[in-house]
C-alpha cells in the first residue's frame, strides 16, 4: 500500500496511525517510500511519522547535518510532538542523535540502523558522477546485500536526482558535513534505550562501526541481520520489524 503523503508549509511528511509517535528519518539517497513496510506494520499502534529531508532543496550554506538538524526541530514544533521514539537510517541515525543530543527531553527511544556519525564509506567511497547511469545502478546495488533489492525505479529515481548540478552540490556538501561531524564523543551522553540493527554485510557502515556504537552509547542493544547490507528495513522488513517490535515491548 503505497503511503499517503501530506504538505504543511514548507514541509512534505507521512503521518500515519494513533498513538506515542515514532519519528522515521531516512538517509541520504533516502525517500519516503524506504519506509512502507515500517510504516504499514506500525501505524495498528503508533502514530507513524516522517518528514521528507529536504536534502535537494535546502539552501547550500546550509547543507549539512545541523541544517538538518534544525530542520527535523522545525518540524517536531510545527506537529507538537513529544514523548518520541526516532528511528533514522544512515544519514537519518546521524540525524537522529543530533537532534537527541540538543532535545533529550523529548525523546524516549532510539533505533538507529547503518547510521553515520562515527565511519560512513560514503557512495561505496566516491561521490556522485553526473550524467553516468552504470555509475549510479553500481552505488546503488552497493547498498545492498542482494543486487535485485536495487529495483530499476530505484536506480531511475536517484540517476534523475543527481543530474541536477545543484542536488549534486547539496550531496556532496551534506556528505562531506556526515563525515567531519563525528560523535564518538557525545555518544556517551545518550541516556534513552537505544537498538541497533545492523546488516551483516554492511559495506557502508561496518559491523566494526555498530560494536562502536554499541561501546560508547550507555543504554544500548545490537543486533546483526544476516545477508543484508546498508538498509535492513528494505531488505528484510519482517526480520526488522520484529526487532522492532521486541524492543518497543521492553520496559
Amino acid at each position: 500500500m503505497a503511503l499517503s503523503v501530506k504538505q504543511t508549509d514548507h514541509y512534505t511528511y507521512v503521518d500515519e496511525g494513533t498513538g506515542q509517535v515514532l519519528m522515521l528519518l531516512h538517509g541520504l539517497f533516502g525517500a519516503l517510500s524506504n519506509w512502507e513496510d515500517v510504516v504499514n506494520e506500525f501505524k495498528k499502534d503508533y502514530r507513524v511519522v516522517i518528514p521528507m529531508l529536504p536534502i535537494y532543496e535546502m539552501p547550500i550554506k546550509q547543507a549539512g547535518l545541523e541544517g538538518l538538524r534544525e530542520f527535523t526541530e522545525g518540524f517536531v514544533r510545527l506537529m507538537q510532538l513529544e514523548n518520541m521514539i526516532i528511528m533514522g537510517n544512515s544519514l537519518g541515525g546521524h540525524v537522529a542523535l543530533l537532534y537527541t543530543l540538543n532535545n533529550p527531553e523529548k525523546v524516549s527511544r532510539l533505533v538507529l540502523t547503518g547510521s553515520s556519525g562515527l565511519f560512513e564509506n560514503a557512495m561505496g567511497g566516491s561521490y556522485p558522477k553526473r550524467g553516468s547511469y552504470e555509475y549510479i545502478r553500481e552505488r546503488v546495488a552497493y547498498t545492498f546485500y542482494d543486487p535485485v533489492v536495487a529495483s530499476k525505479d530505484l536506480v531511475d529515481e536517484v540517476f534523475e536526482t543527481t543530474k541536477s548540478i545543484p542536488k549534486c552540490m547539496r550531496i556532496v556538501a551534506i556528505a562531506k558535513s556526515a563525515q567531519r561531524n563525528n560523535l564518538a564523543l557525545d555518544l556517551p551522553k545518550i541516556q534513552v534505550p537505544t537498538l541497533l540493527v545492523w546488516g551483516l554485510n554492511d559495506t557502508i557502515t561496518p559491523p566494526m562501526v555498530a560494536y562502536e556504537f554499541n561501546r560508547l552509547i550507555p543504554h544500548s542493544q545490537l543486533q546483526f541481520i544476516d545477508r543484508c547490507c546498508h538498509a535492513p528495513m528494505m531488505e528484510h522488513p519482517e526480520t526488522f520489524n520484529r526487532l522492532v517490535r521486541s524492543f518497543l515491548a521492553t520496559t
